[in-house]
Order: C-alpha cells, then structure tokens, then sequence
C-alpha cells in the first residue's frame, strides 16, 4: 500500500522540550492502515506498522503509531529529515508513505 497526502507538522506536547515532530496521517488513509493486513498481522510495539517515507529528496525506513486522540496513526519526523528538508513545525510537507511486511 502506498499512500500520498500533505500534512502539517507538529510537536508533542509531552515532550515538547526534546521536540518529537510528527505528521498527522489522513483518517481515511488511517482506517485502510488498521484493516490491511500488514497492521492486522504481528503486532510490533505500540501497535507500530512499519514503513517507508519519502519527504522531498529524503527517504527513509521507520515507523508509525496509532494515537487515540487524533482517530488516525502518527509519523515521526526526525531531525535530520526536517533540517535535510528545511521543515519546521507548523511546515506542510508532502508525505509519501509505503506500508512494509512485518
């Protein structure tokens, strides 16, 4: 499953000093993540599904997690991407996102 959106870029409050960025990933995109099988199969922690990102030039392999609060999963966006890509909280990217077997 390979899915393109745009989202805006965000800090988690918890742990707003360390600045844990994050991109929200689409609701609808969200529900066919929870029922593919990729997600349904092995549970990694945190109810993780694995995947690959493609920011601008930067491409990379991580995770994404289920966040109740927000009814869709979480991208983290790590530093390096952010400053490889000139991205800032409250930057909107275009996010490409590529579901990996567990």
């Amino acid at each position: 499953m390979l899915v393109e959106f745009d989202a805006e870029l965000w800090i988690w409050d918890a742990r707003r000093d360390e600045s844990w960025t994050f991109v929200t990933l689409p609701t609808d995109v969200s529900d066919e993540i929870r029922d593919s099988a990729v997600a349904t199969g092995p549970r990694r922690g945190f109810g993780s599904v694995r995947v690959r990102v493609t920011i601008g030039t930067s491409t990379w392999t991580t995770s994404i997690f289920p966040d109740a609060g927000r009814g869709a999963y979480v991208l983290p966006i790590k530093r390096a991407i952010r400053k490889a890509e000139s991205l800032a909280e409250g930057d909107t990217a275009k996010v490409v996102v590529e579901l990996l077997a567990p």
